[in-house]
């Protein structure tokens, strides 16, 4: 079983940046994929970016010139760090964890982001 923890979210202003953190544990394969969706009021749930355990990343086309993931395999975290925010990005942000057929999800963090 996997449990995954976020933290970071908050209310800010557009312009201004945030980070995500994700942290994992339990039986976890060293092989996998993490990453971040969102989702909005009304919207399904979409992808903002995620990044396998050997480096390979995919970033919706939303997220590419202002988020970054990073993660530490070590310690099984998983961050965004999202700039230039805008009041489009607000939603609930979910960590998701998945290899094989598992597919975890955490709690999610709302960001909310001002005009």
């Amino acid at each position: 079983q996997v449990q995954l923890v976020e933290s970071g979210g908050g209310l800010v202003q557009a312009g201004e940046s945030l980070r995500l953190s994700c942290v994992a544990s339990g039986s976890i394969f060293s092989r996998n994929t993490m990453g971040w969706y969102r989702q909005a009021p009304g919207k399904q749930r979409e992808l903002v970016a995620e990044l396998t355990s050997r480096g390979t990343t995919n970033y919706a086309d939303s997220a590419k010139d202002r988020f970054t993931i990073s993660r530490d395999n070590a310690k099984n975290t998983v961050n965004l760090q999202m700039n230039d925010l805008k009041p489009e990005n607000s939603a609930v942000y979910y960590c998701n964890l998945r290899w094989d057929i598992i597919n975890s999800w955490g709690q999610g963090t709302q960001v909310t982001v001002s005009s």
